[in-house]
């Protein structure tokens, strides 16, 4: 019996440190999956600030992690620092952020139960007015990036402290994928971020982005799925949140409809 991804060659492009769980996922359905990071990410390049709001933690109320790799760029060094203040609830904006929290030792987190963006976190309770009115809120995040959170925590009156903790930067060599898609040796991608998918755009030359626009491509938001209709891809799919919505939306996909 046949697997459900079986000789199927699907593009991961998480960035490098988050893509082995996906990556599993679909070779554990028969497919082979193809690891091309459209995010580099490295430590910020100013170490200061992180330094800086390490020393006085403990004057924050809440501290939101936006990303896995705001987890992996400040936790460690807080940790090696000083121990978690008790008096500083964590937030994360989704659930591989909570986990990669809880691994480091920090395990009470808040985090949306159902959709994974900013939108989502700022209705949970503890970002409502009545709560972050004259408090410190402190964001841990990568350089760029959509700045609603803390726009809308400085409406509801907090003060907020946005810091860089790790920098994102588009891969410089898109040759990798362009042979791919030249051999036609993809069946589908999946595009984790908008900031991802533009990047893919921008290491393409014409004739290789025709080739992507008519690739099955798996995202799973809906803010992605309108960045890449806007760009002309044809066949977007929107799927559940995180790796596990992604690979069930791979295996449930009609492939020979689409051959």
């Amino acid at each position: 019996m046949k697997t459900p991804l079986h000789g199927k060659r699907i593009l991961v492009t998480r960035p490098a440190a988050q893509a082995g769980k996906l990556a599993q996922m679909i070779a554990a359905q028969g497919g082979e999956p193809v690891r091309f990071p459209l995010l580099e990410i490295a430590p910020a390049v100013d170490p200061v600030p992180l330094q800086q709001v390490i020393a006085r933690l403990e004057v924050y109320v809440i501290a939101v992690f936006i990303s896995p790799n705001a987890v992996e760029f400040s936790v460690p060094l807080i940790l090696s620092t000083r121990a978690w203040p008790a008096t500083v609830q964590a937030a994360a904006i989704g659930q591989g952020t909570a986990v990669q929290l809880s691994l480091c030792g920090i395990g009470r987190v808040i985090t949306p139960l159902e959709r994974f963006d900013s939108e989502a976190l700022l209705e949970l309770p503890e970002f409502q007015s009545d709560r972050v009115a004259g408090k410190m809120v402190l964001i841990l995040r990568g350089n760029g990036g959509r700045d609603l959170l803390a726009t809308t925590l400085l409406e509801r009156g907090a003060e907020v402290h946005a810091v860089t903790c790790y920098h994102r930067s588009a891969p410089s060599d898109g040759k990798p994928i362009v042979s791919l898609l030249r051999n036609r040796q993809l069946d589908a991608l999946t595009i984790s971020s908008s900031e991802g998918l533009r990047n893919l755009r921008a290491l393409l030359d014409t004739d290789a982005f025709e080739l992507v626009r008519t690739l099955p491509v798996f995202v799973p938001h809906q803010r992605i799925a309108e960045v890449a209709v806007e760009l002309g891809l044809q066949r977007v799919r929107l799927t559940r949140p995180a790796d596990a919505g992604i690979i069930d939306s791979l295996c449930e996909f009609n492939w020979l409809d689409h051959e």
